[in-house]
């Protein structure tokens, strides 16, 4: 594949990366210039509010937002690296901490620092300086952990060393013009408060709700009612003020010169209001994508408070980290549930299209998730390492059968059976299938297998399923044996309706559950012998 075909397929990608960064070159035919005229790197920005810890929602943006920009590097013949692009990732960490979450401990700790900048409330785990450090480090732990090439930027850090105090003056200075902007959208009680400056309480800490009289625009000095009734005159710069949130990004945009910034539906909005407020202020709002939110199994938006989503944690802890970025990049327009039950599909998904990739064509690679991600760090787009022999859906299906205490060394024994060279060596990737299902199976299957006796013509089928097993040979090939599943499935005598009535009999008598594998590939990867003592267990409870 040629650079030129290269960037020939991808002007013309119906991927959503794609045409994302098609925006990105209506907004820069030429590419963007410094004022001097030399060239400066497209910037994509991400934000992300500490006030709770970090979800898999959090995780989304930063992948999404990379997979923009390697698309984009892509359309103009850059290589990842190479200074054609830059991303940072903000966090809004002088923000008040307006409720507690439900998620943390010391809950009392945080409630006597409500209304505090979250970078000088103390961390309620007792590791990091602040609760906004511990949250920000959990975050950058995975970003790095997954390899993204991105800057940090911290809110607190700006603002206290005054690198955001030019753009505070000029906030201050295009005062009523903003106040123009945000006052047709707020209710009557609340125009009676609004100001996008918002002081800290030089008595107090607290990050203050309250009108505001600009004094000075150049030395950022402005009057306010303290809470405790007295009139202060008090300087924004160098920490003594943050931004209300819409002129906040707004503000930041121009300041950091942000040209791409994708946003939760939610904030559709704040969206039109801060592209308004940053045009006030000599710039203008970055290309950017506005996704669906992700739902919890009960179809509720999730919430860093509620602590309602998965972690990214628990996600690692029982799938693949390339299954959730699978998951990730599919239809960002789309709402999706997510929790535990998305993950195994995810994991085999992403191999069923890791596999397709090399053969392919072009037009067609560009279309794969997996082209993407393989891309979203930097590493080359090709698929060089080998699938795994063995499903996930398998896997869960032999653990099942091996019980919730059933280790990694069984496993193994049993796909020796199964894999050619099986080892966790020879075979990293299933190994790390092979752990996570370990632990799915322990807290999310073995709970709920309940096996039921065989009835009817089902105890006739099983014994002749035992009768042809006790003929073939212990290395049988999976789809001979998956031909005499089939064959006994279809014998009148028994009464099945349909294969699937043979199927889901074999699941339930067999496996504890109402779903299952290919049977043939069980039987091979659990072994002809062990099969037949799990029939003639179920037999004996006829």
């Amino acid at each position: 594949m040629t650079e030129n075909a290269l960037i020939e397929a991808a002007r013309v990608s119906k991927a959503w990366p794609f045409q994302e960064a098609q925006k990105l070159l209506k907004r820069y035919p030429n590419g963007k210039a410094a004022a001097d005229g030399s060239p400066e790197p497209i910037l994509f920005e991400t934000g992300y509010g500490p006030s709770g810890l970090p979800h898999i929602g959090t995780f989304q943006e930063v992948l999404r937002t990379t997979l923009v920009r390697r698309a984009y590097e892509a359309l103009v013949g850059a290589k990842p690296g190479d200074g054609a692009t830059r991303l940072v990732a903000f966090s809004d960490d002088m923000d008040g901490l307006r409720k507690v979450p439900d998620n943390v401990p010391q809950a009392d700790l945080l409630r006597a620092n409500l209304g505090k900048p979250l970078s000088r409330i103390p961390d309620p785990f007792g590791k990091f300086e602040s609760f906004a450090h511990h949250n920000n480090a959990m975050l950058r732990d995975f970003l790095d952990r997954f390899g993204f090439d991105y800057e940090f930027v911290s809110a607190t850090e700006r603002y206290n060393a005054g690198r955001f105090d030019a753009a505070l003056a000029n906030v201050l200075a295009n005062y009523q013009g903003i106040m123009d902007i945000m006052l047709p959208t707020l209710r009557e009680e609340r125009r009676k408060t609004y100001s996008p400056v918002l002081p800290v309480s030089p008595t107090s800490g607290v990050v203050l709700q309250v009108p505001v009289e600009v004094v000075d625009a150049a030395s950022g000095m402005i009057r306010f009612t303290d809470e405790d009734g007295s009139v202060v005159e008090q300087s924004v710069f160098g920490g003594q003020a943050k931004l209300q949130w819409k002129v906040d990004w707004a503000m930041r945009w121009v300041d950091l010169g942000v040209d791409y910034e994708m946003c939760g539906k939610d904030l559709t909005d704040s969206v039109t209001q801060s592209g308004k407020i940053a045009k006030v202020l000599g710039g203008r709002r970055p290309e950017g994508l506005i996704y669906e939110l992700f739902l919890d199994e009960n179809g509720e938006k999730i919430s860093k408070s509620k602590g309602n989503g998965l972690t990214i944690e628990q996600w690692l802890t029982y799938g693949t980290e390339e299954s959730l970025g699978f998951y990730l990049f599919r239809e960002p327009k789309s709402a999706k549930q997510l929790h535990i039950g998305v993950i195994p599909k995810a994991v085999d998904e992403y191999w069923q299209f890791y596999a397709n990739l090399p053969g392919q064509a072009l037009d067609k690679q560009l279309g794969n998730p997996v082209w993407h991600l393989l891309r979203a760090n930097g590493a080359s787009e090709q698929a060089n390492a080998p699938v795994p022999p063995v499903t996930f859906a398998l896997l869960l299906n032999l653990v099942g059968v091996l019980g919730a205490s059933a280790t990694r060394e069984q496993v193994w024994s049993y796909l020796s059976n199964y894999v050619d060279d099986a080892s966790p060596e020879q075979h990293p990737a299933l190994d790390a299938m092979v752990t996570c299902a370990l632990a799915y199976n322990r807290d999310y299957i073995a709970p709920t297998l309940k096996r039921r006796a065989p009835v009817d013509g089902e105890v006739e089928a099983l014994r002749e399923l035992d009768a042809k097993l006790a003929d073939v040979a212990s290395d049988a090939p999976a789809e001979d044996l998956q031909n005499i599943v089939y064959e006994i499935g279809k014998t009148e005598a028994y009464g099945f309706a349909s294969l699937r009535d043979w199927f889901k009999a074999l699941y339930e008598t067999l496996l504890g559950s109402a779903q299952g594998p290919r049977m043939g590939s069980f039987i091979a990867l659990y072994g002809v012998a062990e099969t037949r003592e799990l029939i003639a267990d179920a037999l004996a409870d006829a």
